[in-house]
């Protein structure tokens, strides 16, 4: 069905067809029509950070940036799905346009800014669904904010959203917030974290449970940027690594009409820079912290690549766009198969 409807939504521009490919799957979803749109893949639980997800397949942060749909994208058979990035408050994000698709290359470009309603409205969806499913709840910092207070908004979300998120991740790696990637740098990062780190226990034993924090990294960092990363990281107890966000790297498009287009640039030429952090981070933290592989897979065999890189979860965004909702179930029997050692 969606490859009926996917040269209706190019012809439009990036981000309306964003929002009706959004109206479209809740619609199916309302309507009972959802098996129309993708074949739920037989369950394969996969244990992580403490939560038992149904299978390994997630939905990247960005899709649902205000939880408006969570009922509607679980349906669909992911194992679990990630909504934001949601700010303490409202805001619009960077002026439009702001999203670009790159056919020949399987790419999106996007500077759309953490443009969401604010973690308040959030609340508000995540409350009303029915969450038949693992959903995590990425967090950020407004625009606004300097990086000096940065803590504080990420606090205040963690604050309002802990007790509803299966896990909560910490977004420092956007190249969309001016700054925000500063928040990486080793001394900044350890305070940065240990603040959340301080916090999550302290909401631990007033909720009478341990919500996961995991922190997403960019994938713009060399060697010795990873591996005091993993060091902090590792000092610090986090959960989980989510590796990674977009790049801003132009390497994998020379030439190309929209190279010079700022914003993050996802799908298939960030896929070997992603890999690539993801299989060092591994190197690095042994089997102490669980991986989120995320970034350019497009196939089955992408998912499987990242898992044989290092990954125990696997996410993805831009392949929905070129893929459609096939994608999840393809990824999860390709990843059964690899782990079962059965011919496909």
């Amino acid at each position: 069905m969606y490859g009926l409807a996917r040269p209706f939504l190019f012809a439009l521009d990036a981000e309306a067809a964003h929002g009706l490919g959004l109206k479209a799957i809740e619609a199916a979803y309302r309507s009972g029509l959802n098996p129309l749109l993708a074949a739920r893949p037989k369950p394969m639980p996969v244990k992580a950070f403490g939560i038992t997800f149904p299978n390994p397949v997630g939905l990247a942060a960005g899709l649902d940036k205000n939880g408006a749909h969570i009922d509607a994208l679980l349906a669909l058979g992911f194992g679990f799905i990630e909504i934001g990035t949601v700010t303490p408050r409202a805001q619009a994000g960077n002026p439009k346009p702001r999203m670009f698709r790159l056919p020949d290359q399987q790419g999106v470009i996007n500077r759309l800014g953490f443009n969401n309603d604010g973690v308040d409205a959030l609340v508000r969806n995540v409350e009303r669904a029915h969450r038949k499913g693992v959903v995590g709840i990425n967090i950020g910092k407004n625009v606004g904010t300097p990086n000096e207070n940065a803590v504080d908004d990420y606090l205040h979300c963690f604050d309002r959203v802990y007790a509803l998120a299966d896990y909560v991740t910490v977004n420092i790696s956007s190249p969309n917030t001016t700054g925000l990637r500063d928040l990486q740098q080793t001394d900044t990062l350890r305070v940065f974290v240990g603040a959340l780190r301080e916090r999550q226990e302290q909401l631990a034993g007033q909720h009478g449970r341990r919500t996961p924090m995991l922190v997403k990294i960019a994938p713009d960092l060399d060697d010795a940027q990873i591996d005091a990363i993993a060091a902090t990281l590792l000092e610090a107890g986090i959960d989980g690594i989510i590796a990674t966000n977009t790049t801003i790297s132009r390497t994998q498009l020379q030439g190309h009409r929209l190279e010079h287009e700022a914003g993050g640039l996802s799908g298939k030429p960030l896929y070997a820079k992603s890999t690539a952090v993801l299989s060092r981070l591994r190197a690095r933290v042994g089997e102490r912290i669980p991986l989120i592989g995320v970034g350019g897979i497009l196939s089955g065999a992408d998912a499987v690549a990242k898992v044989v890189a290092g990954a125990t979860l696997v996410q993805f965004y831009t392949g929905m766009i070129y893929r459609g909702p096939k994608l999840i179930a393809e990824s999860v029997d390709a990843i059964r198969h690899r782990r079962e050692g059965t011919p496909r």
